[in-house]
């Protein structure tokens, strides 16, 4: 559930913030007319997502506690990691430039249709993402606390740009994706660990199969705390060598670039420092 909501909460608010700056971009251009072409597209994309990705749990449904399952987890588990990282570094990269880019998009498109798709594509590709993430968590968690924690999250998101958008709240952007970067690491490395015991339980991987320690006698991943914590940080009441190798690996190397793209630059670090000088010493004045 908590997952399902920080999620929700994350990719929502990155598609709030994409469908603002595309109808911000033709408020510029003085092309409101064309504004519905763009919620047509949103639509689309949202109502895209969750057809294919009910079809593909349906579909999945059907052969609970088989060989196929077991085997379509895991490719759904590493995918879900791939994008998880990669949108996790994505964002950190084009957070700056982002209203540039598609404010320039959306000069570039000139017609209805084009702006439509340009909507369904932004849009459709944070859908797409969270409906792989919500598969993957789907077949460890309870699919009703799973769907309350979406609407929630969903809900947090489109409240969070209301505050932004009409009431003039000030958000730092930086700081907001920058922690939920970093939960979703930590969900990427949970991710990650599920995998590997699935491809060992399924004799893909005969390795580093040794239990290296047992704690399910005082915190068993059924219970809601073990859960909680299983979904946030990986926990495994019986990981595996491979597991802990992996786990640890990545969050070491993924965490070290995300902290390197995530630093200040020494001349952004100075101007800032000095623009703070500046108005210490305006305010001294005027006091």
């Amino acid at each position: 559930m908590l997952a399902a909501f920080i999620l929700f909460l994350r990719e929502g608010f990155e598609a709030s913030l994409i469908v603002s700056i595309l109808l911000a971009a033709l408020r510029q251009l003085g092309q409101m007319g064309k504004a519905r072409a763009v919620w047509t597209g949103v639509l689309l994309a949202v109502l895209g997502s969750l057809l294919g990705g009910a079809a593909l749990y349906i579909i999945i449904h059907n052969y609970v506690g088989s060989t196929i399952q077991a085997v379509f987890e895991t490719i759904t588990y590493l995918i879900a990691v791939a994008l998880l990282t990669t949108m996790t570094f994505w964002m950190q990269q084009h957070s700056r430039s982002l209203k540039k880019e598609i404010t320039a998009q959306a000069s570039i498109a000139g017609s209805g249709f084009a702006l439509g798709l340009l909507a369904f594509t932004t849009v459709g590709r944070e859908g797409l993402e969270t409906a792989v993430f919500m598969l993957a968590f789907a077949f460890t968690t309870n699919a009703l606390l799973l769907l309350i924690g979406a609407l929630l999250g969903l809900l947090a998101a489109i409240g969070l740009c209301f505050l932004i958008y009409r009431l003039g709240y000030r958000l730092d952007f930086r700081l907001f994706f920058r922690v939920m970067g970093i939960l979703l690491l930590f969900f990427a490395a949970g991710l990650l660990g599920d995998a590997v015991q699935n491809m060992q339980q399924l004799g893909w991987l005969t390795f580093g199969a040794t239990p290296l320690w047992n704690t399910a006698r005082f915190l068993s991943e059924d219970s809601t705390l073990g859960d909680i914590l299983h979904t946030f940080l990986g926990y495994a009441e019986a990981p595996t060598i491979l597991q802990v190798i992996l786990y640890v690996g990545y969050l070491l190397a993924a965490g070290s670039i995300f902290t390197w793209m995530t630093r200040k630059p020494p001349t952004m670090h100075r101007a800032r420092k000095a623009n703070d000088s500046t108005v210490s010493g305006a305010l001294h004045g005027h006091v």
